[in-house]
């Protein structure tokens, strides 16, 4: 209705309404506008978000022998392990008392050696996943060789997963008899040179 100035007697303030009508719109989509901002955000992955899932480059020259340092990434922990040659040399035989003592049926890079669980030629640094396969618990590092409650002569060093019991040797190589079902896993990774790893690219095609 057009309004005119006339008093059509109905006691309604008509200019007042449209004005009223006009503001209500206004309002409303200057709403809409503001609650579109956060949803139209939310199709493009955070800086954070891919910042996460970026490659880490990391620094191992200061890792001594027998030592393990711990990385993030994607959220998940990365286990780097300095092993001596001696620790290296031990990986070898006791097959039998390992589920999969070749990493046939484990998660692991192609370019990754079976038994010693590294790349060619960088076999003193093992680089895992530091969730057990069984259920996610983070293993703990136990490098002591023969220790009593981790089974004695049968422990030659390795990681412990104390929710239900795991056991992995210092390849990330799960034991027969527990319940996690494969090796601990080794993530992608290449050298940028003999200092620096780079986890997240994969060897062959850095």
């Amino acid at each position: 209705m057009i309004d005119d100035g006339i008093d059509y007697g109905d006691g309604i303030d008509h200019a007042r309404r449209r004005f009223l009508t006009n503001a209500t719109c206004a309002v409303g989509a200057v709403g809409v506008a503001a609650a579109a901002i956060p949803f139209v955000g939310s199709w493009s992955p955070s800086a954070k978000a891919k910042a996460a899932g970026a490659p880490v480059r990391i620094n191992i020259s200061k890792i001594e022998v027998g030592q393990m340092v711990t990385f993030e990434w994607r959220g998940k922990p990365v286990y780097v392990v300095r092993r001596s040659p001696e620790t290296i040399q031990g990986l070898m035989g006791h097959d039998e008392i390992f589920s999969d003592p070749m990493s046939l049926a484990s998660n692991q890079p192609a370019y990754v050696n079976g038994v010693h669980r590294s790349i060619e030629g960088k076999e003193e640094f093992l680089i895992i996943v530091g969730l057990c396969t069984h259920l996610g618990c983070a293993p703990m590092f136990r490098p002591e060789v023969g220790a009593q409650d981790m089974g004695g002569d049968q422990w030659f060093g390795g990681f412990f997963c104390p929710c239900h019991g795991s056991k992995f040797d210092l390849a990330g190589r799960v034991y027969a008899g527990v319940p996690a079902p494969t090796n601990l896993d080794v993530p992608p990774h290449s050298y940028e040179t003999d200092n620096i790893v780079v986890i997240g690219v994969d060897q062959e095609a850095s």
